[in-house]
């Protein structure tokens, strides 16, 4: 093989492998929403049209698995708050994105318990990061909606988000949130 050829072919790989652990992903957080954190990971293999050798050589655990799936999901989280910056209505903005957190709560909550918190893990590391970028972006909607005084000064995130928790695990039907959410949204506002 020549020389030119390589590079050409370690980036074919390269994309191959990163389109099979997309595909991964994406099966196993689509069978995890419908069937818990405890799906078999050849159907996860199987759903995502890869081998079980590859699902492996990208995720060498379920936990590993496990971290992956609800990393992306706090990520989104965090990419929503990014965007809602952008919006006229700062608190409504806020309130869109507590509105995503409840849902974040109420349907992972299994899947953050699933993550094995064994002596060699990193769990607790994990957590304190994921719970700190979920922080991060509830302030920077927050900061904003009292900076335009739609919201009143003294409203701390570590309420709004133990008041959103607590919708999350009440275990409402989606029109009772929105309803409790309401309730949060009259509180804070100035």
């Amino acid at each position: 093989m020549s020389p030119e050829n390589q590079p050409t072919r370690t980036r074919s790989r390269r994309v191959d492998a990163e389109r099979n652990r997309a595909a991964i992903l994406a099966a196993a957080r689509r069978l995890f929403d419908e069937r818990g954190a405890e799906v078999a990971l050849d159907e996860v293999a199987k759903s995502a049209q890869v081998a079980n050798a590859t699902l492996y050589r990208h995720f060498a655990t379920r936990a590993d698995l496990l971290v992956a799936v609800y990393a992306e999901e706090v990520v989104e989280l965090d990419e929503l708050s990014q965007r809602l910056l952008g919006r006229t209505d700062p608190a409504q903005a806020l309130t869109d994105w507590l509105r995503a957190f409840v849902h974040h709560v109420a349907t992972k909550r299994d899947l953050a318990l699933a993550i094995p918190d064994e002596p060699d893990s990193d769990r607790g590391t994990r957590f304190n990061e994921w719970h700190s970028t979920m922080r991060t972006a509830a302030e920077r909607l927050l900061t904003r909606a009292q900076e335009s005084r739609a919201v009143r000064p003294e409203v701390a995130v570590t309420d709004l988000l133990a008041l959103a928790s607590s919708i999350a695990l009440a275990g409402r039907t989606p029109a009772g949130v929105d309803a409790m959410l309401d309730l949060i949204r009259d509180g804070y506002r100035s």
